[in-house]
């Protein structure tokens, strides 16, 4: 985790000085620009960006202090997905417990791609933002950071200058590889989505697809060399059929390069399945992988039956979270197929949604959502400022092959 030094917000009368108007032609600039003209209107934008000038703060209209006493908590879904997806709600728990301990309020700021997106959380009537994990091309990091407001980051991206909560995904995701991978001919993966387009698809990894040092972190990133994995195609491999060569074809859809994920936990879970299965001796263009669009359990049933059948059909497969081995172990019942018997299961967070008998990765959702609260307000512990967010392995039945 690391800190931050909140800057000093330039303001409204520095904007009028550097645009050569009122104060109040600023003021209406922003809240009635029908009372302004177009060139004066110009003069205040040009001068806002210039200086580097937000916009006015909300909380400074209606409070001395520029106070709002709310927490925001920018997520990047739809505002239903707060209360439909078992992980977002269990980390906004956590962010809302601090919330009531410090009386303050919560303010959802719900960001979907559109155009309105950075306006939305510049506006946001708040003292400090919390965001939930989004992706690297995400412009509302920047416009958060614009704002000079306090601001911690789950899960990913990171940013100079913003604080940043996460566990080790990539090591956590090797370790629980390694349980669920042995012994495994046809691994698979079901992941989160790979980027802000959310497009749901099967597709092997993509031949040639580098084990990046840990220190590599950004997607896109390129080792000086090769580590630990042979580059080439699929057919090319030890272990791979003629059938499963076929899917690396010309026609066969683009392979799957963790390294490309835009969204950091994705790449990071993804390279650490990556490096478990290259322990084995294996290439990552063996390992199937399903994205799904969203942390559904019956989205990743439907992606499970084509992982679970046909002639590459998967005897391995990691989840990214409980509720997508659950979607797993339904598709598996409806083939005829038993957990380890026909297939070893691994998921993640050992939630409430996890099967049972579910190897998994232990994590605390709601920790980490009161700690990025805490960091956000400045009330931090001295647990908090270890860098360190515990996670661990629970090894399970549903890896251990008869």
């Amino acid at each position: 985790m690391s800190g931050r030094t909140t800057r000093r917000r330039v303001t409204m009368a520095e904007v009028a000085r550097a645009a050569g108007v009122s104060v109040m032609t600023v003021s209406y600039a922003y809240g009635q620009p029908g009372r302004v003209s177009d060139e004066a209107r110009a003069k205040v934008r040009e001068a806002a960006e210039r200086l580097g000038y937000p916009g006015p703060h909300p909380g400074a209209r209606s409070l001395r202090s520029g106070r709002t006493g709310n927490l925001g908590v920018v997520l990047g879904e739809h505002l239903t997905y707060a209360f439909d997806d078992p992980q977002a709600t269990r980390f906004l728990s956590g962010v809302a417990q601090v919330c009531a301990d410090h009386g303050m309020a919560l303010t959802l700021v719900p960001v979907t791609g559109s155009p309105s997106d950075v306006d939305r959380v510049t506006e946001a009537a708040v003292d400090a933002f919390v965001v939930w994990t989004t992706a690297d091309d995400d412009p509302v990091i920047d416009a958060i950071t614009a704002t000079g407001l306090p601001a911690v980051v789950h899960g990913g991206p990171r940013r100079d200058g913003l604080s940043f909560v996460a566990a080790d995904d990539r090591a956590a995701a090797a370790a629980v590889g390694r349980e669920v991978f042995a012994g495994a001919r046809h691994p698979g993966v079901l992941s989160f989505p790979l980027d802000r387009a959310r497009v749901s698809r099967v597709a092997f990894g993509a031949p040639g697809s580098r084990v990046l040092p840990e220190a590599s972190d950004a997607p896109g990133s390129e080792p000086p060399q090769n580590v630990g994995t042979a580059s080439g195609t699929a057919d090319s491999t030890p272990g791979i059929t003629d059938a499963d060569s076929r899917t690396t074809s010309a026609d066969a859809p683009a392979g799957i390069d963790p390294d490309t994920s835009t969204f950091r936990v994705t790449r990071r879970r993804l390279r650490g399945y990556r490096d478990a299965w290259a322990e084995t001796g294996g290439d990552w263009s063996q390992v199937r992988v399903a994205v799904c669009s969203t942390n559904s359990a019956r989205e990743a049933e439907t992606l499970a039956a084509e992982l679970l059948t046909g002639p590459y059909a998967c005897d391995a497969i990691a989840a990214m979270s409980d509720e997508l081995a659950l979607g797993v172990l339904r598709a598996a019942t409806r083939l005829g197929l038993t957990v380890p018997g026909d297939l070893t299961l691994s998921g993640w967070d050992d939630s409430a949604a996890a099967p049972a008998g579910l190897t998994t990765i232990a994590q605390s959702l709601r920790d980490q959502g009161a700690r990025c609260a805490r960091t956000a307000l400045g009330h931090l512990t001295p647990a908090d400022r270890d860098t360190d967010v515990a996670w661990h392995l629970i090894s399970r039945k549903s890896t251990r092959r008869p």
